[in-house]
């Protein structure tokens, strides 16, 4: 006899984003510069620009809050003087929730961030974190992709919460 079993496709994850990939179509969500939340296509977002992606485990936690968003603020100028047209900070949080976060850096003027609420467009990315054990859900590993116009030139990806290759300086050498 055979063994069979329906596999949850909400539990199978895709292979991790690569260089040379093209950045999947999704959806994300944000509060534009009028305070209207917008809901927008990554596709959109991103065609014919140079875009830094970077995404986080979640709002306002202790590592993202004080180095990886920091360092994207503070670098912002020189990132763009090198070609990068957006740069977006990336959670699975709610737009809300995101806003809020964005408003703890009255000094940014750059860094968008985007919610990804369901956690749909971090498993497209292949880019889960299963932080179910912490009381968190399963949210986005720490990461930083450079994409040209939607191909994945830079994929700078973390291991568990670790912060060593996914800072503002390790895209900025990649530049």
């Amino acid at each position: 006899s055979s063994l069979s079993f329906c596999l949850n496709p909400l539990l199978t994850s895709m292979a991790p984003i690569a260089v040379g990939d093209v950045v999947p179509e999704g959806t994300i969500s944000f509060f534009d510069e009028n305070d209207q939340l917008q809901s927008a296509s990554v596709h959109t977002l991103a065609a014919g620009k140079k875009v830094i992606l970077f995404g986080v485990p979640g709002a306002f936690t202790p590592t993202c809050s004080m180095q990886h968003v920091p360092g994207f603020i503070e670098k912002a100028e020189e990132l763009k003087s090198k070609g990068v047209d957006e740069i977006i900070c990336f959670s699975v949080n709610d737009p809300f929730v995101m806003k809020a976060w964005g408003k703890t850096y009255p000094e940014n003027k750059h860094v968008k961030f985007v919610a990804d609420g369901s956690g749909e467009y971090t498993q497209l990315l292949g880019l889960e974190l299963d932080l179910k054990d912490k009381g968190l859900g399963v949210r986005s590993r720490r990461f930083a992709l450079l994409l040209d116009n939607l191909k994945v030139t830079v994929a700078n990806v973390e291991s568990g919460g670790e912060f060593t290759v996914s800072s503002a300086d390790d895209i900025l050498k990649a530049l």
